[in-house]
């Protein structure tokens, strides 16, 4: 099947253009991964052939274009990230710990006990611990990222870093998180996937092998784990050269959908512009998530 025709923009899309195609992209990712979330490829096949629409649906039963916590906890990131013109502990902890207060539709295990935590001890950063090396602190690193545009590198990892101890210390979750916010940055700026390819993910499973992703077996049903998450995404971003066939790739291989979809969708986003979402997505999407994500993108990187 090939990929509809779109007429090429008339020039490249700015860094503000991007940003939001970058959110909007996590948005859809989100919405899209969530109907077949903890589903099998061969399951999905058998219901849908193939996954292509926003429909809601799911274990969650959620409203077609409705997101979960990953988008959710992302602009409750940014919100904080805004309130205080920069990446503080304090100020996202309690952001988070308001997020959870108000009952969202879905919340992670290691999320949650990381947010207990900070309720009972007021504490910004969890224990490290070997065994939670989980993909929530990456689902929603994507304001960071837009906020430290044009930070030299090591203010972008400790900015990842501070954001994901809250409740994920691990350090295979901050490199997958710093990797990915770094990859963001760097296709804002214009970086290409080659560039992206060759100078991030490439080095990042040089240091971390369990991201390797290159002459290994397809990654289906991806679990909450970060390496089984990086890995589908990098997959399905690296192969394909179209954001829709990208996001189709990663949520129809199942498992944790809805990260690998909104990782895959802000990559995506931020490397093929505003114009590369099909518009049957954004019309999809939930009005008003859709206009928080674009205000939001906006502003972080207004702050640059």
């Amino acid at each position: 099947m090939a990929a509809p025709a779109r007429p090429a923009p008339a020039r490249p899309p700015s860094v503000a253009e991007r940003a939001v195609a970058a959110y909007l992209g996590m948005a859809v990712g989100d919405a899209l991964g969530a109907t077949v979330e903890f589903m099998t490829p061969r399951e999905i096949a058998a219901q849908y052939r193939v996954h292509d629409q926003i429909r809601g649906g799911g274990w969650l039963n959620l409203r077609a274009g409705q997101v979960t916590d990953d988008t959710t906890m992302a602009l409750a990131l940014g919100g904080a990230i805004l309130g205080h013109g920069r990446v503080l502990a304090q100020p996202v902890a309690e952001a988070f710990d308001a997020w959870m207060r108000a009952k969202p539709v879905d919340i992670g295990n290691t999320v949650r006990r990381g947010l207990l935590h900070f309720r009972k001890n007021g504490a910004v950063e969890v224990p490290v611990s070997q065994h939670d090396a989980g993909n929530g602190a990456a689902m929603r690193v994507l304001p960071v990222a837009l906020a430290t545009l044009g930070e030299p590198e090591e203010v972008v990892r400790l900015a990842c870093r501070t954001q994901a101890h809250i409740t994920h210390n691990n350090p295979l979750s901050d490199a997958a998180t710093e990797c990915l916010a770094l990859m963001v940055r760097d296709a804002l700026a214009g970086a290409d996937k080659v560039r992206l390819l060759h100078e991030r993910a490439h080095p990042l499973a040089r240091l971390h092998p369990e991201f390797t992703f290159r002459a290994v077996r397809q990654q289906a049903n991806p679990s909450g784990y970060v390496g089984d998450t990086l890995v589908a995404v990098f997959q399905a971003f690296f192969d394909t050269d179209d954001f829709e066939f990208c996001l189709i790739d990663v949520v129809n291989r199942g498992g944790d959908a809805d990260t690998t979809g909104a990782i895959a969708g802000m990559l995506a986003g931020a490397v093929y512009g505003p114009e590369a979402i099909p518009p049957r997505w954004l019309d999809a999407l939930d009005p008003g998530v859709r206009r928080a994500c674009a205000e939001q993108a906006a502003a972080l990187v207004r702050l640059t």
